[in-house]
């Protein structure tokens, strides 16, 4: 049975300080990339065990040539913190979730799900969009965890911002898609609205709101590209009257029994962190 070094453990339980200037850069463009939020000891250990998770769970999964546009761009396992006791340990981490809640300007941060998103070798590239479009919930305050587990140069297709896109209305109502990619890449053309897209370095963790617009090219070269996400809300979030099937279905699924109007408080949504 596998277990995780104590050095590890410690190290995910450690703050992560933010400046005042990286929460403001934050709260202007609703994305941030923060260097060295994990250390090399923990990003070889997890990318060893989820990579196997994922492995595991993904059998099975059609070729990427029987594969739509959101199929080619990854491998998407959800809630690996209810499959592995170690992956739930990363999923918890008070480093991770203390961040978030600094982000979010909250009082704490509760997990709304995980998801493992694996890029392939060849895989396609994933299309513009923004995430809240899912989500049933009340306000913005959301922050989503994108964590390589390598160093992820451009032709591994790291994610790309269009920074500040959040106050953005028009685009909030399409679905990750070819057509998605179509529309917000016009519309996001015409806008002043600063792309961004870079490599990650090793340790490095981008942090995302729900409303931000953004997308990830393709990976071109033959290593897996490896990416963990966690993705947190307002530790006092409401559930929202769903605005599409989609909301629906994520309601049902990662908010089961919880009620419209009231603050999301079931078994799938532990609070991670408090200040």
């Amino acid at each position: 049975m596998s277990f995780i070094p104590v050095s590890i453990l410690s190290f995910l339980n450690e703050h992560y300080k933010l400046s005042e200037k990286e929460i403001s850069f934050y709260t202007q463009n609703k994305f941030i990339k923060l260097k060295q939020v994990l250390n090399e000891e923990t990003i070889s250990f997890f990318s060893n065990h989820i990579k196997k998770r994922v492995e595991e769970l993904s059998a099975g999964k059609k070729s990427l040539e029987e594969r739509d546009t959101y199929g080619m761009a990854f491998l998407q396992v959800f809630n690996l913190w209810r499959e592995d006791d170690i992956i739930k340990e990363l999923v918890f981490s008070k480093r991770l979730a203390s961040i978030a809640t600094d982000l979010m300007q909250t009082k704490g941060a509760r997990l709304y799900h995980d998801q493992a998103l694996y890029k392939e070798p060849g895989g396609g590239y994933t299309p513009w969009h923004a995430d809240q479009y899912y989500w049933p919930l009340a306000s913005d305050k959301t922050v989503t965890a994108w964590i390589p587990l390598q160093e992820t140069p451009i032709e591994m297709g790291p994610l790309e911002f269009s920074a500040g896109s959040h106050v953005i209305v028009e685009g909030r109502e399409l679905a990750i898609s070819d057509a998605s990619e179509t529309i917000l890449s016009k519309k996001l053309k015409v806008t002043d609205f600063q792309h961004v897209v870079e490599k990650f370095d090793l340790g490095e963790v981008s942090f995302h709101s729900g409303w931000i617009f953004h997308r990830a090219g393709a990976n071109t070269t033959e290593t897996m590209r490896q990416v963990m996400t966690i993705i947190y809300m307002d530790r006092d979030m409401q559930l929202a009257e769903p605005k599409n099937e989609n909301q629906v279905n994520d309601w049902n699924t990662w908010c089961p029994g919880a009620s419209v109007g009231e603050i999301i408080d079931t078994h799938l949504n532990p609070i991670l962190y408090t200040k």
